[in-house]
């Protein structure tokens, strides 16, 4: 294993983001230096960070020199091109490896590898050829979703499909692009599991967090889950394996399905810190970001314990801001509330802007809180 990157040191960041931005606040906390890579300029990262570089991706002389500048180099999100990855490893340690992020790109490969590692997924095929639109009808039932293999997140590039006859439609609707047709999974709860792994092979995993969705979009995150000690041993099952078999250095996060009799389907991966995740930064005694920073930096991982019975996180959307602006005091007249705004300058339908976050007694009304705290914020 290799030393240790010490406070001081030059972290590079591919993604301008709101995950790189609390990855930098986080490291500069520990005394580290930020640089970031990204081609937007006036970014949530940028704005917070040491060093700015603003290029193209595919500027493999830029990220060369990008990388050259730092101790080590990872990601805050996960549509980096692999030539990127391949250029920056040339100079410095990427953490994690392109093997995870060539992967979780691609819907396709990241069902295989899940699968490879004994992991389960619903059952699902490939829709790759006119071929495969009456194949599929012998593994997958309806109904059924079909996703694109490649660059879908927050529901985009999905359509359910309730009959094998409407399958051809909606794979014309989103581009006849290579796609993956999921079986409905009839779940009760949507839940996740962020781990760290080390350079050393230390693992350490949050508990597992109750999600909850609106428009495909990550709305509420509750912690504890409201799930049996059998539930969090398998998720955490699931979860390391994932971290050793990828062998990654870093932060992922791993989407689960909670079946009635407790059981868990894999729905994605995560090769990063996660949405559902941001609950770490005030009801955990190391957040996400932290986790991350100690990871790829070989730093022993922190504790993952709650520093509250229970806390909730609502995420604030651009459509808080749609009936004349946000109103932060009326959100904040709870004096439990925690606010996190992440620089952005267009407040967009649909566009992640912050967070909202509460600690209590009880999970039922700390989410309780954090949804009325946002209704205040809009007005509501």
């Amino acid at each position: 294993m290799s030393d240790p990157i010490l406070p001081g040191a030059m972290l590079g960041v591919l993604g301008s983001g709101q995950l790189g931005r609390m990855f930098a606040l986080a490291a500069r906390r520990l005394g580290y230096r930020v640089a970031v890579f990204a081609p937007d300029d006036d970014s949530p990262t940028s704005q917070v960070a040491d060093l700015a570089v603003q290029a193209p991706y595919d500027d493999l002389d830029a990220i060369e020199r990008f990388a050259e500048a730092v101790d080590v180099v990872t990601f805050e999100f996960e549509n980096v091109p692999s030539a990127t990855v391949e250029a920056a490893a040339r100079h410095a340690p990427v953490r994690p490896t392109g093997r995870l992020l060539h992967a979780s790109q691609d819907r396709l490969r990241e069902k295989a590898a899940l699968t490879s590692l004994g992991l389960p997924v619903a059952p699902h095929a490939p829709i790759i050829g006119d071929d495969d639109l009456a194949t599929a009808r012998d593994v997958v039932s309806m109904p059924a979703v079909l996703k694109t293999a490649a660059f879908g997140y927050d529901g985009k590039g999905q359509r359910r499909v309730d009959a094998f006859d409407a399958l051809e439609a909606a794979w014309e609707d989103l581009g006849r692009n290579r796609a993956v047709l999921e079986q409905f999974v009839d779940f009760t709860a949507e839940v996740s599991v962020v781990g760290a792994r080390g350079p050393d092979g230390s693992v350490a995993l949050f508990e597992p967090f109750l999600n909850h969705h609106a428009n495909h979009i990550l709305d509420v995150t509750v912690v504890p889950a409201p799930v049996g000690e059998a539930t969090v041993r398998d998720a955490h099952r699931i979860a390391r394996a994932v971290l050793e078999g990828f062998d990654v250095v870093g932060v992922l996060c791993v989407e689960m399905f909670l079946l009635a009799d407790g059981g868990l389907v894999v729905n994605e991966i995560a090769p990063r810190t996660h949405n559902s995740g941001h609950v770490t930064i005030d009801a955990h005694v190391t957040s996400q970001f932290e986790q991350q920073v100690r990871a790829v930096c070989g730093l022993p991982l922190g504790a993952v314990d709650r520093v509250a019975p229970a806390a909730a996180m609502a995420n604030l959307l651009g459509d808080v801001w749609a009936d004349g602006g946000a109103q932060w005091g009326a959100a904040l007249s709870d004096p439990g509330v925690r606010l996190h705004l992440y620089g952005k300058r267009d407040a967009r339908p649909g566009r992640k802007m912050g967070h909202l976050s509460v600690l209590d007694r009880d999970p039922a009304t700390a989410e309780q809180r954090a949804r009325a705290a946002r209704d205040a914020a809009a007005g509501r």
